[in-house]
């Protein structure tokens, strides 16, 4: 929804109503997680997209009827024939669409989410309960109820659980939220804050992995102690530039387990020490870049400071896949794909040598 903020308060702005589609569960290999959403304005605008063009079409339409019958709409989609192609996912997944107008909580969870706010949203999708009931939970109060002061006290811990997490899905309850039932369905959507990339060393590769990186919904933090490099000009794509020790900037700042950490000084009197601070730190990704004989000479310089085995086998470096890249944008993309494929449990082979789903819904690696 982050991605759609811009159009949906243009509508909201102009008095526009509008209904949205949400990806609330995936089977096999869907091509969108739970949360992508598209919505349909009431003049017939659509902004988004819950499938890549699969069901599109059809999502439209019944977007439409909701608009025109206010009835909220759960359907799901799964695998199309000649016959249905119009109507189903060509790559063989299923996808559960959950569609509803647009109700007066999503405005309050709107405005924290353009201000980095993390909010869940809990909505009724299923089974018993009033369908679309929607309430806004953050971690310090809660707007809006699911109908049943029991149902809302069980989904407000478990979505400040999935908050915490940045984790989006279905959870099940009793009528008045008994937790070994499951007559309500309900989808909860984290709003986190964007994971952050910090990028070290302010070199022309940190351009382009600063550039990747915001591509790819980060929010992008260069570092260098050279302030004739570390300047916002150099690098438009960053969210900030920072001029300062790479190590203690790292040790002063936040660190979860979404963020991402590039090394690319490849200068032991920076990388050593920022490596050690990077290393004890729960970051999701920790890469460096240099050569194998950079790197032997890296490894052996914090084996020297300490470090022990178990964290250094945390340390991607050489940084990136092995892609053949040579230019700045190349090597770029070989480390984006090592990141990706890093979350997500992927191979890093060719997709025509691998076997089985194609896009994973159940592996993340933190």
């Amino acid at each position: 929804m982050r991605d759609l903020l811009p159009e949906l308060r243009r509508w909201w702005d102009s008095g526009e109503r509008f209904a949205l589609a949400t990806v609330v569960a995936v089977r096999g290999s869907a091509p969108r997680d739970p949360g992508a959403s598209m919505a349909v304005s009431a003049s017939g605008e659509v902004v988004g997209s819950v499938s890549g063009g699969c069901v599109e079409g059809a999502v439209f339409e019944l977007a439409t009827d909701v608009l025109a019958t206010g009835t909220p709409v759960l359907q799901t989609y799964g695998i199309s024939d000649d016959e249905a192609f119009a109507v189903g996912l060509t790559c063989g997944g299923v996808l559960d669409i959950f569609v509803r107008p647009v109700s007066d909580v999503w405005r309050a969870v709107a405005d924290s989410v353009e201000r980095d706010e993390p909010v869940a949203l809990a909505t009724i999708v299923d089974g018993e309960g009033s369908l679309a009931a929607a309430m806004a939970v953050w971690a310090d109060r809660v707007e809006g109820s699911l109908g049943a002061t029991g149902l809302d006290a069980a989904v407000t811990d478990d979505a400040r659980g999935l908050l915490a997490q940045g984790q989006t899905g279905v959870r099940h309850y009793g009528p008045n939220g008994q937790r070994r039932q499951d007559e309500v369905a309900v989808f909860v959507e984290s709003f986190a804050p964007p994971p952050r990339l910090l990028v070290f060393g302010a070199i022309d590769f940190a351009a382009a992995v600063a550039r990747i990186g915001k591509y790819l919904g980060y929010r992008v933090t260069v570092c260098d102690a050279r302030p004739v490099f570390a300047t916002a000009r150099r690098f438009p794509d960053a969210d900030d530039v920072v001029c300062e020790w790479p190590h203690r900037y790292l040790a002063g700042t936040h660190v979860d387990a979404r963020t991402v950490i590039t090394v690319l000084t490849h200068d032991p009197k920076f990388d050593v020490p920022l490596l050690e601070v990077a290393l004890r730190t729960p970051a999701a990704y920790i890469g460096a870049m240099g050569s194998r004989r950079t790197h032997d000479d890296r490894i052996a310089r914090l084996r020297e400071a300490g470090v022990d085995e178990a964290a250094l086998a945390r340390l991607r470096s050489p940084i990136g896949l092995d892609l053949g890249a040579r230019t700045p944008e190349e090597t770029a993309v070989s480390i984006a794909a090592e990141i990706i494929g890093l979350r997500w449990g992927g191979s890093g082979h060719p997709l025509g040598d691998t076997a089985g789903d194609i896009h994973r819904h159940d592996v993340r690696t933190p």
